[in-house]
C-alpha cells in the first residue's frame, strides 16, 4: 500500500466519521445509557474501525459494519475503566448550545430507565426498535434463539414500563 492509498483511506474514514459520527454517538448512548460510557464505547469502536477501514469499506453497508463492531465491543466490555487524562495548555471552550430545556426531562427519564436494563436487554431493544430489525435477524446477530430475543424484549419493556411510565406518556402524546 502506498502513502497515497493510506492518505485516501484516512480521508475516507474521516469523512465517514464526520457524516455518521452523531448517529453513531446516539447509538452508543442508547446502548450504554450514559454519556461518558457512550463516548468511550464510540471511541474504542472508531479505533477498531480505523484499523479495519479497508475491510469496512469493502462491506455493502459500512455503517452497519461499524455498528456491529460497536455491539461486539459492548458485549465484551469490562468495567470499571481506568481513566487517563491528557493535560493541555488551555482549557477548551465548550461548544455553544441551543436551549434544549424542553427535552432535558425526557433525557433524564430515559437515562434512568436505561440503567435498569441489562446490557443484553439494551442491545436487543436497540436492534429491534431503533434499527427496526425483525426478531430472527436480531437472534442471528447475537447468536441466540428467537425465543431468547423475545424474552429479552419482553423483560426489558416490562422493566421500562415499571421504571419510567412517563416515557409511555411522551411516546403516545
Amino acid at each position: 500500500m502506498t502513502d497515497t492509498d493510506s492518505f485516501r483511506e484516512f480521508r475516507e474514514f474521516r469523512e465517514f466519521v464526520a457524516a455518521r459520527g452523531l448517529a453513531l454517538s446516539r447509538t452508543a448512548f442508547l446502548l450504554t445509557g450514559d454519556h461518558g460510557q457512550a463516548e468511550d464505547l464510540l471511541q474504542e469502536t472508531l479505533v477498531k474501525t480505523a484499523a479495519r477501514w479497508r475491510r469496512v469499506t469493502a462491506a455493502a453497508d459500512p455503517e452497519a459494519y461499524v455498528r456491529k463492531i460497536m455491539l461486539n465491543q459492548l458485549r465484551t466490555w469490562r468495567r470499571p475503566r481506568r481513566l487517563t487524562f491528557v493535560p493541555t495548555a488551555e482549557v477548551p471552550e465548550p461548544p455553544a448550545r441551543s436551549d434544549q430545556s424542553a427535552q432535558t426531562e425526557l433525557k433524564i427519564v430515559l437515562r434512568h430507565a436505561l440503567v435498569v436494563l441489562s446490557p443484553k436487554q439494551r442491545i436487543v431493544l436497540y436492534l429491534r426498535f431503533y434499527e427496526d430489525l425483525p426478531e430472527a435477524e436480531v437472534a442471528a446477530r447475537l447468536g441466540c434463539s428467537v425465543g431468547t430475543v423475545k424474552r429479552h424484549t419482553h423483560d426489558a419493556l416490562k422493566r421500562l414500563r415499571t421504571a419510567a411510565p412517563q416515557l409511555l406518556e411522551k411516546v403516545f402524546s
